[in-house]
């Protein structure tokens, strides 16, 4: 069946999350934090994924916002940068305001020109998501911004991918899903939608159940993939 809608998951996605860390590091007077942003940056994003899965298995929930200040807080304490309010205060301020990636505007728009559905699949909590997209100025070419706090659980729970079949009435058969992290794309391919990987790092392949139906560096390819 042809691809009828196309599913973004965003932070890393669509949206850099290393970003806040690395415009503070441009900052003046930030120069000791500059010494140590790819590392805080690497650990924030690592711990922020770890704690969602965590809270899932044990069934302990809690929004988007409160895993990453608390990734957050462990990135800065393990580079010994714990103790500046200010520095904490300004990342986090950044982080709702991330920069898309050079390619998404014109990709979504690519998409909606050729018709197709088109919306955000996220771990993000509303909020935060609608900060995001505002801030990318990609409200227009979206038709919805799917939270899992509609559910309660984070991805990969297939009850987050339900979310997508129940907003656009389509069939797992129609749908591309896109996500940069290859756990999600894998477990989403498992679930049975169509899923591309963006491996911007150049990662090897996550050793899950599924996995990634196609693979590509950025999101240029996206609607090509989608007429396919």
């Amino acid at each position: 069946m042809a691809i009828t809608t196309c599913i973004f998951d965003a932070y890393g996605t669509l949206f850099d999350v290393a970003s806040a860390a690395r415009i503070v590091a441009s900052e003046p007077g930030r120069e000791d934090f500059a010494r140590h942003w790819p590392k805080i940056a690497e650990h924030w994003r690592l711990k922020q994924l770890q704690y969602t899965w965590l809270r899932a298995v044990i069934g302990q929930h809690t929004d988007f916002w409160q895993v990453t200040q608390d990734g957050l807080d462990w990135a800065l304490e393990a580079e010994r940068l714990d103790k500046d309010p200010d520095l904490r205060a300004r990342l986090l301020q950044l982080y709702w305001e991330l920069e898309a990636y050079p390619e998404v505007p014109a990709m979504l728009h690519s998409l909606k020109q050729g018709g197709l559905n088109t919306a955000i699949l996220s771990n993000g909590s509303p909020d935060m998501l609608n900060g995001a997209v505002q801030s990318a100025g990609i409200g227009d070419v979206l038709d919805d911004v799917l939270s899992v706090e509609r559910v309660g659980i984070f991805k990969p729970a297939s009850v987050v991918y339900d979310l997508v079949g129940q907003r656009f009435a389509c069939s797992k058969d129609e749908v591309l899903f896109v996500s940069s992290n290859g756990w999600d794309a894998g477990a989403a391919a498992g679930y049975g939608f169509t899923t591309a990987w963006v491996n911007r790092m150049g990662d090897p392949v996550d050793r899950l159940p599924a996995r990634p139906n196609h693979f590509l560096s950025d999101l240029t390819g996206i609607p090509k993939l989608a007429r396919a």
